[in-house]
Order: C-alpha cells, then structure tokens, then sequence
C-alpha cells in the first residue's frame, strides 16, 4: 500500500484555549502528508486539480504544545477519478511532559477523499492510467504530470 509518514510538532498556534490541539489542525497536517506523498510519486503537478470532497475524522487524544505528531498517510482506494487517503496520527508525548514515557497513542484517525478535477469548470476526470498507477502502487513516474491532463 501506498503511504508515507510525516512528523510534525505540535506549536503554539496548532492549540486552542483548551490547551490542546485544534481540531482544525489534523487537516493541515494531512494535506501536508499528501504533499510529501505526491512529491515522493512526482504527481506535484496535481496540485490545484485534486479538490477534496470528503473528510472524516475521529479525534481519540489530545496532542499537547510540544507532543509529536506521527502522521501515518495511506493510499485507502483509487476509484475512477477519486483517491482515498486513510490516516492515523500517533501522539508522541513531549520529553519535557510528565507522560512522556507513555507509548505512542493514537490520537486521531479519519480519510479525506479528493477527485481529479483538472479543469474547475469542467468536474471531475478519470485518472490518467500512469497517475492511478503510482498512487496504487507507490512507485514514481517517469515525467511530471499537470493538473490539465
């Protein structure tokens, strides 16, 4: 399967008055982890032409300022003209925090869903095959593609 994983710490403005992460936050770091995904595939192209049309999250643990985010990032499915990213992000605690010996928790998991949508007016379009093969399999192509194909 497809996927890549990306660590981020949690900052200041990553947290609400709560003292813990903003739940507005897991979609910026998983927009992050398809970045460094479709970059690792040479898709970097797509960016601009891949609107999202689907997001769904359980949050399970707080992250604190300081903790780890371990985004796990998959490749769920590739249909006809969508992908599906599953995700699972792991909370590492903080050294500094007094729970830090704890293990990775998971904090949050969901997908987020997006279409190949090249042309804004014109909806979504079936995946050119070399673009579908590289999220199925994880293996970069040869040229960059462009969000007009």
């Amino acid at each position: 399967m497809t996927g890549i994983v990306v660590n981020r710490v949690v900052d200041w403005q990553d947290t609400d008055a709560a003292g813990h992460y903003h739940h507005g936050t897991v979609v910026r770091w998983v927009e992050a982890a398809e970045a460094a995904l479709l970059e690792s595939l040479g898709l970097r192209g797509l960016f601009g032409g891949i609107p999202r049309v689907r997001y769904e999250v359980d949050y399970l643990e707080r992250l604190w300022f300081g903790d780890t985010a371990a985004v796990d990032l998959t490749v769920g499915a590739v249909g006809r003209s969508s992908v599906r990213y599953d995700f699972v992000i792991r909370r590492i605690p903080a050294e500094t925090r007094t729970h830090a010996a704890e293990p990775p928790a998971i904090a949050a998991r969901g997908s987020l869903t997006a279409v190949h949508a090249p042309d804004a007016a014109g909806g979504s379009r079936p995946w050119p095959a070399s673009i579908a093969d590289a999220l199925r399999d994880g293996l970069p192509i040869d040229s960059e593609p462009t969000s007009t194909q």
